[in-house]
């Protein structure tokens, strides 16, 4: 090994201890668990949940009706409706009958409501199942101590001890006392909890593992409160009540809903149960949006009822001049006949004089209009979004065959939010790249070594591991380097060989990897898979098995590791260490009993200091063999040089620096591994300070965090490694084609700036032809300058870029990248320095952020959202990238190697970055039409009935009557229009799927809002008028006045079915038999519902429709109506198609003589006509 530092000064202080012990102090809130003894753990006020069954529903029988409208009148809109019903009861206000009122919004709340109940009671009987699960149960206070005793989960309680079987599930939320492995691992699976399917692994502590169960009760844990996370535990345990306190973890508690795997049983005592168990507290369900579409269709909603409150003032200013001029003759006039003849002798109606009169037709004219707002409109929108998620979720060409994993759609109310992103922002490691490390090259000594040689299948390298006369190996090769391999096996006793073996056993020591022993089809060989959190710290264990340094076996106090094939040639050799008073005694104990033809060597694991991102770093504690205590570091570089000894090495520091520079240019992932020996007093101080924080139950992660930048300090630099994550399938041809589709890819990365920009080229983003601005500042006044040097530079280069795009040389448009670090963006976020990298970074083709925080990317995309009114996209596969996904408009999630908690987070998740082109350019495109359309399509609908009314009134004396009948007005809303919106919401498809993939620029309609606007929503408004006018007076000009009332709203009811069916026959893109027969299905019921309610004798205008149809006048008449009000948008759509085609109309007329001639390669023509057209669009 390396000399020994012993004559350094120490780096941890006692005088640390008393403030450190103050901190350290029992919390408060702590919970207090004595095991085998739920009576007393459940006592009056411990504050402890009584029951461990879960319930997830929403609802009781009793709280259904009350909760449920109170979540659906959320919705301003209902109220306004229900407003409306209410109002409709007093007789002076009276428009429609008095139970008809309520029927459009009853019946929309009865829909809700039943779907409501139909998921709640999916929910029920989950909950039931789930509490009514057997469990084992120790019942250390009764004759059946030595048994266990079955029951359902919802009976186990706080204190309890569980014994749960191989492949079992956890019940409960507990501490892990026994397993059935002598050293206290256990290996559990959390794909319920957080959907990683890596095994992990927990321990009980060696002081509980070796106790009959008996022997454990009385003993005493001291917990955290119950919280929601699932990657943190503090407690300690006490066995007996004088006894010392020992310190309980994250690793030593095993959640509910995690699997037992390749174990035989656990014992654990319950701590957290029921709601209270950190699933549950974490179970918040799919994050809930509004689409950009339903914000601005207030714009709209608005602005009808403006319309709206135009005409009611209209009618109610009419109504008074009416009444006025005919104040003489009110007892007598049709429409208002004051005298109720009725009654002997006649009595007056109610009359409230001309001023009430006035306010109460204006607010009777609100009911009679009050469908200028669709309340149908809603639940339509929900019905097509959920179809549409159902099928992007079938789409097999976003389905990752390695995985199985389809996309997921988490929130389904914002589908049509994916056709109108102008920002996507990604993570690298994981998203753009497939997380799986390969070691490639390591800088040892200062001297590179590059690992290109593979091993021969088979052959293990350097010397076989041998086990009970096993050949043990890893499961993954790892190439090597031959001088290297050589220096380890003949020349390890130099200083050089003594580096490269002090360099490969902080590699296999410091990490927290857990070995799993695999079967082969050859029962001689077993195959070591390295199951552990981080993919870095595989490739790094895989890379010093493949040069000799094994890890065998980890528990909770060491690890075993064969270095170099090495064995005592004595079995009696033997290795431990523990540490007495800061002296470190030697005791002889069996090293590795289930393994007794090999003794290997024994590393005691002292203490852990994790991986944070503010420190960047993790360090371990080791005792080795000789019984020194080593400290082995890793860490990124910038975090590693700060704290190096830089009193020598400066050599070996320097060619390290520039061998990283390398790694780094190469696109690899890069690490600086470092150690340093304690001396006695150093490692007492540690101990001391380290036992303490640990057994804290408030602010261990902070103490703990404290004593490892104190104890990282003065490291001696061992070497540096690089690894390579390749990048995912298809990634360039996928980021190439959202930058066609005028979508801005900006990459948010924590890697070095190297490795960004070299990441950059692989994926496409930069080019040979590319200015790259870089900005590295660390300070506020130096960013400023930057910033204006980079403002200037973006002003001559997009005046350059100007003249070559007018120029006819033909020379290629120069793209600028901005690359800024996170050091920089420090002093830029949140300042009025903002500004200025908005002005820089929305001028650049591509953005390549580097060595940024969590935070900072978060900070990134809300720069874009407060400048913008564009949509911005983040997706990422990692817990670092959780704050950049909640930020944005859309969050996508990726089922990758760094667990679930992206996907957990996100609105939608896939597979992989590639599955981002179909997710965006196909279903984004396809939804945003779809309800563009829909939302559009519902005002006109009805605004044409709304408009027919309006110009009855002047026929009518203003009295608001209306000749079509109430149940055909509801009908009208509710079933004769209804579903074929719906379903043309859902299939409708402008372009084949193979198109819009093969063209990316069309999906610019949805960057430019083509599909929903101020303009589309005024035509059509316009367009409804005219239809109105042409559908109320050509019965008029047929008739000549020889209509009643009942006949001339037959007409209109059967004119308007037909218009607006029609019209939306005309709007359909590609028709299928589902189409086909809602659209005219629909209309053939809606005719039959005419006929029937003419058909009652109880309704005013009885057979009315069937004296009309009996004539020739009437089908003429009809047919009249039909073309003259879609005569005008026939006459534009024509012209509008053969004058200005968009690119949308171009593709199909060439996807149509593409399948006339059965020939695909018709891509020339169009691209030709989509660059002349992009300049107008």
């Amino acid at each position: 090994m390396l000399s020994s530092s012993s004559s350094s000064p120490s780096k941890l202080s006692l005088p640390l201890l008393p403030s450190m012990a103050s901190a350290a102090g029992d919390h408060q809130d702590a919970r207090l668990v004595f095991v085998g003894d739920p009576d007393r753990s459940s006592s009056p006020g411990a504050d402890v949940a009584a029951s461990n069954a879960i319930r997830t529903t929403k609802y009781s029988l009793l709280t259904f009706i009350p909760r449920n409208l109170f979540e659906q009148f959320r919705r301003v809109a209902y109220i306004y409706f229900l407003a409306l019903a209410l109002l409709n009861q007093i007789p002076q206000l009276t428009v429609f009958g008095r139970q008809t009122a309520f029927l459009p919004l009853g019946t929309v709340l009865l829909l809700t409501a039943i779907k409501d109940a139909y998921e709640d009671y999916q929910r029920h009987r989950s909950d039931t199942a789930e509490n009514n699960r057997p469990a084992s149960v120790l019942p250390l206070r009764s004759q059946q101590a030595a048994s266990t005793v079955r029951k359902k989960w919802k009976e186990i309680r706080v204190g309890e001890l569980v014994r749960v079987g191989a492949n079992e599930t956890i019940p409960c939320d507990m501490v892990l006392l026994s397993t059935s492995d002598p050293t206290g691992v256990a290996y559990v699976q959390t794909i319920n909890l957080d959907g990683e399917s890596n095994l992990k692994s927990c321990y009980a502590k060696l002081e509980t593992a070796a106790l009959a169960p008996e022997a454990l009760a009385g003993a005493i844990i001291r917990c955290e409160p119950p919280n929601l996370n699932i990657y943190g535990f503090q407690a300690t345990i006490e066995l007996r009540g004088d006894g010392p306190r020992i310190p309980l973890g994250p690793t030593n508690i095993v959640l509910r809903g995690c699997d037992i795997k390749n174990t035989s049983w656990v014992v654990g005592v319950a701590v957290y149960i029921g709601m209270e168990t950190k699933v549950m507290l974490n179970n918040s369900g799919a994050p809930s949006k509004r689409s950009r579409l339903e914000t601005r269709m207030n714009r709209e909603i608005i602005v009808l009822a403006v319309i709206m409150v135009g005409i009611c003032s209209l009618i109610a200013i009419s109504t008074v001049i009416w009444l006025h001029s005919n104040r003489d003759k009110l007892d007598t006039l049709p429409f208002y006949r004051r005298k109720d003849y009725s009654r002997v002798p006649p009595r007056d109606y109610l009359y409230n004089g001309l001023g009430l009169e006035m306010l109460f037709a204006f607010l009777k004219s609100i009911f009679r209009f009050q469908n200028f707002i669709p309340i149908s409109l809603y639940i339509s929108m929900e019905l097509s979004r959920l179809m549409q998620s159902f099928m992007m979720t079938q789409d097999e060409s976003m389905c990752h065959e390695a995985t199985g994993n389809k996309l997921k759609c988490r929130a389904l109310n914002i589908n049509e939010d994916l056709g109108q992103i102008k920002y996507v922002f990604s993570d690298k490691t994981g998203t753009l790249t497939e997380n799986k490390m390969v070691f490639q090259c390591a800088s040892i000594n200062g001297i590179d070594y590059v690992c290109r040689e593979p091993l021969i299948p088979g052959e293990i390298a350097p010397h076989p591991t041998i086990v009970d006369g096993q050949v043990w190996r890893p499961k993954v090769m790892v190439n090597t380097d031959r001088k290297l391999l050589r220096l380890l096996e003949t020349e390890r006793d130099t200083e050089a060989g003594l580096y490269a073996v002090s360099f490969f056993l902080a590699l296999a020591t410091c990490n927290t990897i857990v070995p799993q022993v695999l079967d082969t089809s050859d029962p001689a060989v077993k195959l070591i898979d390295y199951q552990g959190d981080s993919p870095d710290e595989q490739a790094l264990v895989y890379a010093a098995a493949a040069y000799g340094f094994v890890l065998i076996e980890r528990t909770s106090g060491h690890i075993t590791i064969d270095v170099l094939g090495d064995r005592q040639r004595c079995r009696s050799r033997m290795f431990s260490i523990k540490t007495l008073k800061g002296v470190m005694l030697g005791k002889l104990i069996p090293c590795m009993h289930r393994m007794p033809l090999a003794y290997l060597f024994r590393f005691e694991v002292l203490g852990l200091h994790a991986f944070d991102s503010d420190r960047k770093r993790m360090s371990a504690v080791i005792c080795c063999p000789d019984n020194s205590v080593k400290l082995f570091v890793k860490g990124a570089d910038s975090a590693m040089f700060s704290i190096l000894d830089r009193s020598f090495d400066l050599e070996i520091v320097s060619a390290t620096e520039m061998h990283l520079h390398t790694y780094s240019s190469l696109g690899l992932r890069t690490l600086v591994i470092g150690m340093r020996d304690f001396n006695g007093r150093e490692f007492e101080n540690w101990k001391a300070c380290y036992n303490i924080a640990s057994t804290s139950l408030s602010g261990r992660e902070d103490l703990l965090g404290d004593i490892a930048i104190q104890v990282e300090s003065d490291l001696r630099i061992l070497g540096a490694t690089g690894i390579e994550d390749k990048l995912q399938q298809g990634v360039p041809e996928a980021i190439e084609s959202l930058r066609k589709a005028g979508i801005r890819v900006w990459v948010l990365t924590g890697d070095k700036q190297e490795t960004a920009i070299s990441i950059g080229y692989s994926c496409k983003l930069i080019s040979n032809n590319t200015s790259q601005i870089i900005i590295n500042s660390h300070s506020k006044e130096s960013c400023k300058q930057s910033l204006e040097d980079a403002i200037t530079m973006c002003e001559k280069l997009t005046i350059s870029r100007t003249q070559t795009d007018g120029g006819s040389t033909g020379s290629a448009i120069v793209s600028v990248a901005l690359i800024i670090d996170g050091p920089t963006l420090v002093h830029i976020l949140e300042t009025e320095l903002e500004d200025g990298l908005y002005r820089v970074a929305t001028t650049c083709d591509v953005v390549l952020c580097c060595r940024v925080a969590p935070l900072q990317k978060a900070g990134i995309v809300a720069l874009i959202k407060k400048r913008t009114n564009d949509m911005t996209l983040s997706i990422g596969d990692g817990a670092n990238d959780v704050s950049m996904i909640q930020m944005a408009d859309v969050g996508i999630g990726i089922s990758g190697q760094e667990g679930q908690q992206a996907v957990m987070a996100s609105d939608f998740a896939i597979g992989q970055f590639r599955f981002l082109v179909p997710l965006l350019l196909v279903h984004g495109h396809w939804n945003y039409q779809r309800i563009g359309y829909m939302i559009i399509y519902n005002f006109y609908r009805n605004s044409v009935v709304v408009f027919l009314i309006f110009w009855y009134t002047f026929f009518s004396a203003f009295s608001l009557t209306s000749p079509i009948t109430d149940a055909s007005g509801f009908l009208y809303s509710a079933v004769y229009t209804a579903l074929p919106t719906v379903m043309v919401g859902i299939y409708d498809q402008d372009l084949s799927h193979g198109a819009l993939l093969s063209y990316p620029q069309l999906y610019g309609p949805g960057l430019r809002d083509e599909h929903y606007n101020l303009k589309l929503f005024v035509l059509n408004m316009l367009d409804s008028i005219w239809q109105s006018l042409v559908t109320a007076f050509v019965p008029f000009l047929f008739y000549s006045g020889t209509l009643d009332d009942s006949s001339l709203g037959d007409i209109w009811i059967v004119s308007v079915v037909l218009l607006v069916n029609i019209h939306l026959a005309m709007d359909v893109f590609s028709w299928n038999w589902i189409l086909l027969v809602t659209l005219w299905g629909v209309t053939a019921i809606a005719m039959g519902c005419i006929v029937a309610i003419d058909a009652s004798p109880s309704m005013p205008g009885y057979w009315a429709i069937n004296n009309l149809m009996a004539t020739k006048l009437f089908w003429l008449c009809l047919l009249c109506i039909l073309v003259l009000a879609l005569l005008p948008r026939f006459v534009v759509k024509a012209f509008a198609s053969y004058l200005q085609p968009d690119d949308v109309q171009i593709v199909r007329e060439i996807e149509k003589v593409a399948k006339r001639k059965h020939d695909g390669a018709l891509g020339a023509p169009l691209r030709s006509s989509l660059d002349h057209q992009q300049p107008k669009s």
